[in-house]
């Protein structure tokens, strides 16, 4: 635990008494500072549900009703993962599209997984994969969203894989600028995890519509084992100094969660100090729950998170 936690917790300790199971601080530690707004726009990561949807509990087009009815949320961010073959499907995106808007509900982005490496040397490969993306980019226009998120992991020498990085993603926002859409690298494993790595590529691609998505535990740069997911974390980027490095660039951030200790703070991150970091970044946009614990149902992680960002985004200074 650091010393600006244990500061943050002596001092607010005897305010975080939360209605058991739901709200880490209850509603009454919100209207202490009537005067007080978060800095910040709040957004539901549909990872937060992954249980609920891998065993068919839910669907995506339950998605944007109960992040309104259920959270409170008006703002959700979709992964493709759970309508994979849905992406030139208008008349699903057309049902999906009419059920945010029945519901009031901003649909902000979509998190694009397994559609190829943008950051592969083979230049063949490489653009197979750039293209991919291309109709999940025409999705997310049609969806009325903002921006795309990217992987951007690589296989071969660091420098060859950033370069190829460069190239990859400079095609992809060349399209999705056609649509108005933005394009955003997010720290998710291997050298992606490399702050300053991940930042260099943005930087290099120069444009308006490439940003990046910080996320506050993905700072795992190599495991042990071929499946990268599933081994143990043998090299880390320090998550703090890695978010700090990505904030000049940020369009979004993903608000990780796991554990909750007893005040309803997180285990794995210090929240405080995190907020702190986008604050004094001048950041005012969406952070998006993504809660992927197991100590709590997704229902309750869900809500102890958004709790937590509202207290810590009004606690920072």
């Amino acid at each position: 635990m650091s010393t600006n936690r244990r500061h943050f917790l002596r001092n607010l300790g005897g305010l975080a008494a939360g209605v058991a199971g739901l709200s880490v601080f209850g509603t009454e530690s919100l209207a202490m500072e009537p005067s007080k707004k978060l800095f910040f726009k709040m957004s539901l990561a549909q990872w937060s549900l992954h249980k609920a949807l891998f065993s068919k509990e839910i669907d995506t087009l339950d998605f944007p009703g109960l992040a309104k009815n259920t959270y409170g949320i008006d703002t959700v961010e979709y992964v493709n993962q759970f309508f994979q073959d849905k992406a030139k499907d208008k008349q699903y995106l057309n049902q999906l599209l009419s059920r945010s808007k029945d519901h009031g509900v901003k649909n902000n982005l979509i998190m694009i997984d397994a559609e190829g490496d943008i950051c592969n040397p083979d230049s063949k490969e490489r653009l197979t994969a750039v293209e991919n993306h291309y109709k999940w980019v025409d999705a997310a226009k049609f969806l009325g969203c903002q921006s795309v998120r990217i992987n951007m992991f690589g296989t071969g020498p660091k420098e060859d894989v950033r370069l190829a990085g460069i190239d990859g993603l400079g095609r992809l926002a060349e399209y999705a600028a056609k649509a108005g859409i933005n394009v955003l690298a997010e720290n998710h494993g291997g050298y992606s995890s490399d702050a300053v790595w991940l930042a260099s590529i943005v930087k290099q691609v120069n444009m308006k519509n490439v940003g990046t998505l910080p996320d506050f535990t993905n700072f795992c740069i190599k495991r042990e084992g071929e499946n990268f997911w599933e081994g143990k974390c043998i090299e880390s980027y320090d998550p703090y100094k890695g978010v700090k490095e990505l904030m000049p660039y940020a369009m979004g951030v993903s608000a990780k969660a796991f554990e909750f200790d007893a005040q309803g703070f997180c285990k794995v991150t210090d929240y405080t100090r995190m907020m702190q970091i986008i604050k004094d970044s001048g950041f005012k946009g969406y952070i998006g729950i993504e809660y992927e614990g197991d100590q709590v149902s997704e229902e309750v992680g869900i809500k102890k998170t958004k709790a937590l960002l509202e207290k810590t985004g009004l606690a920072v200074s």
